[in-house]
């Protein structure tokens, strides 16, 4: 065979190697997007629609931010049995899921099936490696149902008592009833679920994972800030019960819903993402201190 005949093959050769190269993750995707069509615009709509779920339209793109930013690990090796295992998992999961009627599961499988593809292609060390991202994810699917009422009814109760427990600190006497806290001139103030805190205290909670991944260093420092979330959102729902009694009893009862209400609710939202914030920042301040002096 002559040199010139060599030549004539050797590219051809390496663009159908190309090719090759790109048909099966582009063939890989597409069967992904038929699976999951239905989990993702499920979770789409949701996002768009439910006010309990909107935190995802926001951790959505700061996951692909992330993943983004960190990039390809340079050692990164792809685990193709491993990541057939999991897909083959997150698939049966999509299924039984779908079959029960599970939007929680068939979600979560959602997530379980990217991160299977990422073992496959490049590690297991790379899907920890965007360990971060992965939680945002998780943390945008909305909570199921039944959880979401059980957490909401005890959420309903402590911002009650708080509300009224500041109340009467302003010597207003009130009476308190489950949920309903009882005026001196007959007005009733009814903590709905709407108003038990599940939504800020999901929304700070994915807020501190997000901060405490991206400033804080040490696990233990992360942790601590998530856990602090709980008790700033619980005591700033509180407050808005305060204040909405104090403005029904002293201002006007009308101020107790519509538009004022809805307002009092943001403001004080923004008053609970400064507070997460404050706290991150002294966190941060304590891990650095701490690190020096382990060092």
């Amino acid at each position: 065979m002559t040199e010139a005949t060599l030549a004539d093959k050797t590219p051809a050769t390496a663009s159908g190697t190309g090719l090759a190269a790109w048909l099966a993750p582009a063939l890989t995707l597409a069967l992904f997007a038929v699976v999951f069509a239905k989990p993702a615009a499920l979770l789409a709509r949701d996002w768009w629609n439910d006010p309990e779920a909107g935190h995802g339209l926001l951790l959505f793109p700061a996951a692909v931010w992330l993943v983004w930013k960190r990039g390809l690990r340079p050692d990164r090796a792809g685990q193709p049995f491993l990541g057939l295992f999991l897909l083959a998992g997150a698939v049966l999961l999509r299924v039984a899921s779908d079959l029960a009627s599970e939007l929680f599961t068939m979600r979560l499988a959602l997530v379980g099936a990217a991160g299977a593809l990422v073992v496959f292609y490049f590690g297991f060390r790379q899907l920890l490696a965007w360990w971060l991202p992965v939680i945002l994810l998780v943390l945008a699917i909305p909570l199921p149902e039944l959880l979401r009422s059980a957490l909401a009814l005890p959420l309903q109760f402590k911002a009650s008592q708080l509300g009224a427990a500041l109340l009467e600190a302003r010597s207003i006497p009130v009476s308190l009833t489950g949920n309903v806290i009882i005026m001196p001139n007959g007005h009733r103030l009814f903590v709905t679920e709407a108003c038990s805190g599940l939504r800020s205290l999901t929304a700070l909670i994915s807020l501190a994972v997000l901060m405490g991944g991206l400033w804080l260093r040490s696990p233990w420092v992360r942790v601590a800030l998530v856990v602090l979330a709980v008790p700033i959102a619980v005591l700033i729902n509180g407050v808005r019960v305060f204040l909405t009694g104090f403005l029904v009893f002293f201002v006007d009862p009308k101020l107790g819903e519509g538009f004022m209400h809805l307002t009092e609710g943001w403001l004080l939202f923004v008053v609970s993402l400064t507070l997460i914030g404050a706290v991150a920042w002294l966190l941060s301040f304590l891990d650095r201190r701490l690190g020096r002096a382990a060092a």
